[in-house]
């Protein structure tokens, strides 16, 4: 069997283009951040309310000695909650999210972040937001007739304002 020449160069170029795609998939992955979930936590979406962690007065943000924050939230048709949230610029946040109902998406444009989130499991990611404004939080995984209407704010402020609203309580504290 003969392969002709003109053949093997447009399979080399197919196989350089897919090897391409590869690299900057793996680069991209590197070098902004992007992984996937690695922390599988199981936890009964029926009994969320009932939760040390989950239940409804421990949403919201919790600031740890060290600096760094934890957000804690629940996604269920058909939004999030707590619906408005105060986060620092520049401090690790780890996001917990966990679902009431279906499987849903969280997405916060201009970021890296963005996990699905699935009844029965915590889904938990951890980010540094850079810059302060005021981002959406968006579902992105359909999860029925009123999903176009399934968000949250965040406001992102820098440090010295954090501190400001902190001393006034004007920060959503689980």
């Amino acid at each position: 069997m003969h392969i002709h020449q003109l053949e093997k160069q447009w399979a080399a170029i197919a196989l350089m283009i897919a090897g391409l795609f590869v690299v900057v998939i793996l680069s991209s992955a590197l070098f902004h951040g992007i992984h996937a979930p690695s922390n599988v936590e199981a936890i009964d979406s029926a009994k969320l309310h009932l939760s040390a962690e989950f239940a409804e007065d421990k949403l919201g943000v919790q600031e740890h000695p060290d600096g760094s924050i934890t957000v804690r939230m629940v996604a269920g048709r058909y939004g999030f909650y707590p619906k408005d949230l105060v986060l620092p610029s520049e401090t690790n946040i780890t996001f917990r999210w966990v679902s009431l109902d279906v499987i849903h998406g969280v997405h916060i444009p201009m970021t890296n972040m963005s996990t699905m989130i699935v009844p029965g499991y915590v889904a938990q990611v951890k980010t540094l937001l850079h810059h302060t404004g005021d981002y959406p939080l968006l579902c992105n995984e359909y999860c029925g007739m009123g999903h176009a209407h399934m968000w949250s704010n965040i406001k992102v402020v820098g440090k010295a304002q954090w501190e400001a609203l902190n001393k006034q309580g004007g920060v959503n504290h689980g």
